[in-house]
């Protein structure tokens, strides 16, 4: 890592694993990086916000998803850093990575009140898509993240 950045510090941030009715995973792919990389809804914590009320805040931001039960919280702190290509960039330059808290949750709505095109969209698209695929279509600097939590989620659906 460029010196410059190594004493940044990590955002501090949130994940939501959704699961549907058939414990398929919801995964969308960002309009800033549109080539073939999906992700789960994650984002930043206010300050003054509590983990569980930010995932809940950034999943209704990201795809308008409020119907949805608590499944498990992860305990650990899972965390990632930027690429060196992407250094200096996100975030405007403020952070090296995230530390995250993330939710297992149980999508209780339909398909059709999904939606992506909210206020500030983050998303091209959206689908559901199996457990064993989400380190398939992740960006490699998550890949660690998304590894864990494939482990955890297992644990709930079998």
């Amino acid at each position: 890592m460029d010196e410059k950045f190594q004493n940044l510090p990590l955002r501090s941030g949130v994940g939501i694993v959704i699961l549907n009715k058939e414990n398929k995973i919801f995964v969308a792919k960002r309009i800033d990086n549109p080539k073939n990389f999906w992700q789960m809804p994650q984002g930043g914590v206010n300050k003054d916000e509590d983990f569980l009320s930010a995932a809940y805040r950034e999943l209704e931001e990201e795809t308008s998803i409020k119907e949805v039960e608590l499944i498990k919280e992860i305990d650990e702190i899972l965390t990632y850093e930027l690429p060196k290509h992407l250094l200096g960039i996100i975030w405007k330059g403020k952070y090296k990575g995230q530390k995250q808290k993330w939710f297992i949750m149980r999508y209780l709505g339909t398909d059709d009140k999904i939606n992506i095109n909210t206020k500030k969209p983050e998303f091209l698209e959206w689908k559901w898509i199996d457990l064993e695929m989400i380190t398939e279509v992740v960006v490699d600097f998550k890949l660690e993240v998304y590894k864990k939590l494939k482990s955890q989620i297992k644990e709930i659906i079998n």
